[in-house]
């Protein structure tokens, strides 16, 4: 199954704001850090979304 935009951009924001928190963790710069937080927050956000979208397609698709 191919995956929509969303769950790809989801989850590429997600892996980038997981490394700007372990890098903002990793030099005491709270900013970054928080940044970080906020951006996987949003990705995980966007991603499940994605999933959603994806479910009703194939819902949509089978007739169910």
């Amino acid at each position: 199954m191919r995956m929509n935009k969303d769950q790809v951009k989801g989850r590429v924001s997600t892996v980038e704001g997981k490394i700007k928190q372990a890098a903002g963790k990793l030099v005491g710069n709270e900013k970054l850090e928080a940044e970080g937080k906020a951006q996987t927050t949003l990705g995980r956000a966007r991603a499940k979304f994605g999933d959603v979208k994806q479910k009703v397609r194939g819902a949509a698709k089978s007739g169910s």
